[in-house]
């Protein structure tokens, strides 16, 4: 990647980013992402089933990571847990991990009520100490309920679930109308949010009520489009898909030494 990209952001370096270039309909690099299947509700009762096909998660030529939510075919709903839709959960664990920066996306989300389009992060420590202990940072949400509301939220263990530390920010346009920029600063002992560049939230240990910080060991990444579920509401019978979360590049910046 050329300086450019990045000069706009003095005192930080590039440490690491996906620009998911490549041919359309490829996946995105197997070195990085693995794509995790099944249509269970994922914890909150989700319509979707998470598929490991390029129908749901390819690039698109142009530069972008296509994720596709799609109405599946009622006489295929077999192969799909019985699931109305399919898309795609990308994880880099056990790939790709990091621990403090400044980590962007740029990202246009997909229109529609009851789409749930998520970028979030878990520590790499999940498999040994299980969730919520292992500390869950999630830089953009969008429930599917308002097209100008971002989420950023944290979660552990005592702030978890519907009891994680959350903000929001309503931006003046829908979120789907163009790509946005979303990202956090994250350092020892403070998370910060930002929309565009926009500081919307910050996250210190004397927010959590005495509840432990579980955010100083490494986090991998998680790209989804979910559709329902707790959090957010049932498609209207009208909504239009497929649907795309398109996600033009993540990256990774260190402070310049």
């Amino acid at each position: 990647m050329s300086d450019h990209a990045h000069s706009g952001l003095p005192g930080w370096s590039l440490a690491w980013s996906d620009e998911f270039d490549g041919a359309a309909g490829s996946p995105p690099d197997p070195a990085i992402w693995q794509p995790e299947i099944g249509g269970h509700g994922w914890g909150n009762d989700e319509l979707q089933y998470y598929s490991d096909s390029s129908e749901n998660a390819a690039l698109d030529g142009a530069g972008n990571l296509a994720v596709v939510v799609r109405r599946v075919d009622p006489e295929l709903r077999g192969r799909f847990d019985g699931c109305e839709y399919s898309s795609a959960r990308l994880v880099s664990k056990d790939r790709a991990a990091f621990s403090y920066g400044l980590v962007q996306a740029r990202i246009r989300l997909p229109p529609g009520r009851g789409i749930w389009p998520a970028f979030w992060m878990l520590g790499r420590n999940i498999d040994e100490v299980g969730w919520p202990r292992c500390g869950e940072i999630d830089v953009m949400e969008n429930f599917g309920k308002d097209p100008t509301v971002v989420h950023g939220t944290v979660h552990g263990p005592g702030y978890s679930g519907a009891g994680g530390i959350t903000a929001s920010y309503r931006a003046d346009a829908g979120l789907a109308d163009d790509f946005h920029v979303y990202a956090v600063h994250w350092e020892p002992d403070r998370i910060r949010w930002y929309l565009d560049h926009r500081l919307y939230a910050t996250v210190t240990p004397d927010d959590l009520h005495g509840h432990p910080w579980v955010f100083d060991h490494e986090f991998y990444f998680l790209l989804n489009v979910a559709v329902g579920g707790t959090f957010s509401t049932d498609p209207d019978p009208s909504a239009a898909f497929p649907q795309a979360m398109l996600v033009d590049y993540i990256r990774v910046h260190e402070r310049s030494s």
